[in-house]
């Protein structure tokens, strides 16, 4: 690997942060020297205070180094041709929290003006490779911390990057998450990319790693290959397979003959996120599997009742009610009326009619004149 392009070269790098008077207050950095090379994830490790987040703000060219020197890609950090070349994930992402997933991507990508339609395909792909098909018309003040973790690692493979600088990228993830993200990083390496990964999660770092080096109190302490780092000259581990107790007494039997100490002998445990990793799958595929009956239940119950028939004439008057004819009543036509017989109803009636009406009526009115005057006599 000493023959692959360096893609950043850190050459004895200072940075001591001053007061406002300019006396020297705290030295962040110190005579650090290191490169990350083409294709590799290296990892930059030490406690808090160490100096990691001052050296990855003088990578990204937001501070001056008091003295040395810093080159991305044979740039300075704060040169346009690097910048674009370069994605960056921070320890907290700062993203706008009334737009959503879409929006956000699409907010970061027009600052790398990139054309309409490679926008929008690479927003969607980047949502599906996070996980946040789901939740993309979501607020992102609605996000839990790691879905946000989630959307900003999108937000820094946006513009298509050849170095990513990734910040505590599984901060604030489960365990599903956490071996999602760090496959993700693997398939990154596969791609060509180059990755300066930082995490207290020293597990991670071990698993995608292939160099890295360890700061302290702002000075390089370690930096090396992984495997050969890690590696224990004094202690041999020695992995079988089908050992029963008894075979596994007559070792012990033979190394103690030997001379040589066994500090463990018996089965190896596997280590507790690939246990949790195995248990969560075993019951996501039960699950699946009794949804897939259930789904099958259903739509063999709605085919059963698509194809069933009434089975007697009840069942089929109840389903369709016969309506009884009404028994048609016969018109009438209407009796004639003649003109005459309206002009003769409408006449008044004769005047001798009329007279004698009135002279029977004063003949009664003089009788009952006559009779009251006989019942009472003059005195």
């Amino acid at each position: 690997m000493s023959d692959t392009r360096k893609i950043v070269e850190v050459m004895k790098l200072h940075k001591v942060y001053k007061d406002f008077w300019g006396r020297e207050k705290v030295k962040a950095v110190t005579n650090l020297n290191f490169d990350v090379r083409q294709g590799e994830i290296f990892g930059l490790l030490g406690p808090n205070g160490a100096g990691k987040t001052t050296t990855i703000k003088l990578l990204l060219g937001l501070l001056f180094p008091s003295h040395g020197k810093v080159t991305i890609f044979n740039q300075s950090p704060r040169s346009i041709f690097s910048k674009n070349r370069l994605g960056f994930l921070p320890e907290e992402s700062y993203l706008y929290p009334y737009q959503n997933a879409e929006e956000a991507l699409n907010f970061y990508a027009k600052l790398f003006n990139l054309p309409a339609k490679v926008r929008k395909k690479r927003v969607n792909d980047l949502i599906e490779m996070v996980g946040l098909d789901r939740a993309r018309k979501r607020f992102i003040k609605e996000y839990s911390k790691g879905m946000a973790r989630r959307i900003g690692i999108a937000q820094a493979l946006i513009n298509d990057p050849e170095f990513i600088i990734l910040d505590e990228p599984t901060s604030g993830l489960d365990p599903i998450g956490t071996r999602e993200i760090k496959d993700l990083i693997l398939e990154l390496k596969k791609h060509g990319k180059t990755i300066l990964l930082c995490s207290h999660l020293l597990s991670d770092v071990e698993d995608v790693c292939d160099r890295f080096c360890i700061l302290y109190n702002g000075h390089k302490i370690c930096e090396g290959d992984i495997d050969t780092l890690l590696e224990n000259e004094d202690v041999m581990q020695v992995t079988s397979k089908g050992l029963d107790p008894d075979r596994q007494k007559r070792l012990a039997h033979w190394f103690a003959k030997e001379g040589v100490e066994v500090y463990q002998l018996g089965n190896k445990k596997q280590r507790l996120e690939s246990f949790f990793l195995q248990q969560i799958e075993k019951a996501r595929e039960e699950q699946m599997e009794q949804q897939k009956t259930k789904r099958e239940l259903k739509e063999f119950v709605a085919e059963v009742q698509k194809d069933q028939q009434p089975k007697d004439v009840l069942e089929q008057l109840v389903a369709k009610p016969v309506e009884k004819e009404q028994p048609k009543v016969k018109e009438e036509p209407a009796p004639e009326v003649k003109v005459e017989d309206l002009i003769k109803k409408e006449q008044p009636k004769s005047t001798e009619e009329s007279e004698v009406k009135v002279e029977v009526n004063q003949n009664l009115i003089d009788s009952l004149i006559n009779k009251k005057e006989t019942n009472n006599p003059p005195k």
